[in-house]
């Protein structure tokens, strides 16, 4: 599978033309820069308000068929990626393939903190039709740590001087000031947060207190030498901080037939949103210690050979046990499921040292021992005896391989389109043909998950 794309939002007053030193430095990567509605080579299109130019991005991913892609949102269209990356973390349709955002000195959900004197000015600029170029100059350089170079510094002043004179009303007046929290939520895709060392309004404070709040995970790096425009300052090291979080998620991508069916309009946005969701970090982590996931981590390699130490997965299963998200049932001679499981982690560091620090026979050869009820810790509560260990480790194996089939990437792996019956209209699509081998146009043939 291809990497994702790379889609580029921009700054008020700016172009896809910021981007241009970013990308390329991005060689690897498919890149798409847009010209957001009022700007750019779309200034003719003039204002379009935040709902909008959300539903405007959202369109653009769909009509692209961007089936794995990164949202890369500067100030202004920080604010749209994040909500578009809020819908697409619902399950709408056409945004599965939305992996990862990248937000760069954005504008949150809430109204942008910014000085009022300062907007008035802005506004100011505008007021006889056009802003004139020693003002657009104000604009770019106080947007800097230092005047930018020539001529990457005209650049960015004729950006501003092409803006729509009602798109760049529009954001200061009423689109920076709108309150998008509630839209927003609390979005399981992963987003790595990026602030200019001397920004003012939208510095890293802000962006903890305003954009944080609103992802599952996310991560925050402070470009130095870098105020708002940091994609003008900054492009490489920028680059570098894309680069590596697009790598990061590219682990949750899917192949493309499989990813098209999950995101068709045969799949309803409640499946879709569960499902995406098994790719992403569990909301709420298990309170583990670090040795018990690698133990965890271990155990799967043993019970699913093909995924190895599968930490990601071994996180999940630990997140459902200390949720109580199981299948309900339980063997009486145990105790509750996330006490058996910490107590049979630790019997098995115990006996052994650490799973994880064994040969692969011995743990092998251990976990055969485990399963005869020939090995355990009796007359202890901290651990489990042989009897509950065979027990426990019989839940282990159903529980490993229950949250593995559940996986979208695993279904993806046998060719399993089952959840494709029915989408959100009143009509369920179902089956047409149900003979063996005799698929219908719509269904992929089997391709393997990298």
């Amino acid at each position: 599978m291809t990497g994702p794309t790379l889609v580029f939002l921009h700054a008020l007053g700016a172009s896809a033309r910021e981007w241009e030193h970013v990308i390329d430095s991005l060689p690897e990567y498919a890149c798409v820069a847009l010209d957001l509605p009022g700007f750019g080579g779309a200034a003719g299109a003039g204002h379009a308000d935040v709902a909008t130019m959300t539903d405007w991005l959202a369109d653009e991913i769909r009509s692209r068929r961007l089936v794995r892609c990164v949202v890369v949102g500067h100030s202004m269209g920080g604010k749209i990626a994040t909500l578009v990356a809020a819908r697409a973390a619902a399950g709408e349709t056409g945004l599965s393939g939305v992996l990862g955002v990248v937000l760069v000195a954005a504008s949150p959900p809430a109204p942008e903190p910014m000085d009022d004197d300062r907007r008035a000015q802005m506004i100011g600029w505008f007021a006889d039709g056009q802003i004139a170029r020693d003002d657009a100059a104000t604009f770019v350089d106080a947007n800097t740590v230092a005047p930018l170079p020539d001529p990457l510094r005209a650049s960015a002043i004729d950006d501003v001087l092409h803006t729509s004179r009602e798109a760049w009303l529009g954001w200061l007046e009423r689109g920076s000031r709108e309150d998008w929290r509630a839209a927003a939520g609390k979005i399981t895709i992963p987003a790595l947060i990026v602030a200019g060392g001397e920004d003012g309004d939208l510095g890293e404070d802000a962006q903890r207190r305003l954009n944080v709040p609103h992802y599952v995970t996310s991560e925050v790096r402070v470009v130095a030498n870098a105020a708002h425009l940091i994609p003008y300052e900054r492009p490489q090291a920028l680059a570098a901080l894309i680069r590596d979080h697009a790598s990061q998620v590219a682990g949750s991508a899917l192949p493309t037939a499989f990813a098209q069916i999950l995101g068709s309009a045969r799949v309803s946005e409640r499946t879709r949103r569960v499902m995406l969701e098994r790719l992403r970090p569990p909301r709420d982590a298990a309170p583990w210690s670090d040795a018990h996931h690698a133990t965890l981590a271990a155990l799967i390699a043993q019970i699913l050979p093909d995924c190895g130490a599968d930490h990601r997965l071994a996180q999940r299963v630990a997140a459902g046990v200390a949720q109580g998200d199981g299948d309900g049932w339980r063997f009486a001679d145990l105790p509750t499921d996330n006490d058996a499981w910490i107590r049979g982690l630790a019997t098995l560091r115990r006996m052994t040292g650490g799973v994880a620090a064994q040969d692969t026979h011995v743990s092998a050869g251990l976990l055969e021992n485990v399963a005869k009820g020939e090995a355990g810790i009796a007359d202890d509560e901290a651990y489990l005896s042989p009897e509950q260990m065979k027990l426990w480790f019989e839940d282990v194996r159903a529980e490993v391989v229950r949250v593995w089939m559940s996986l979208p990437t695993t279904m993806a792996a046998i060719g399993y389109d089952g959840f494709a019956v029915g989408g959100d209209a009143n009509r369920k699509q179902g089956y047409t043909r149900t003979a063996a081998d005799d698929v219908e146009s719509w269904q992929s043939a089997p391709e393997r998950a990298a």
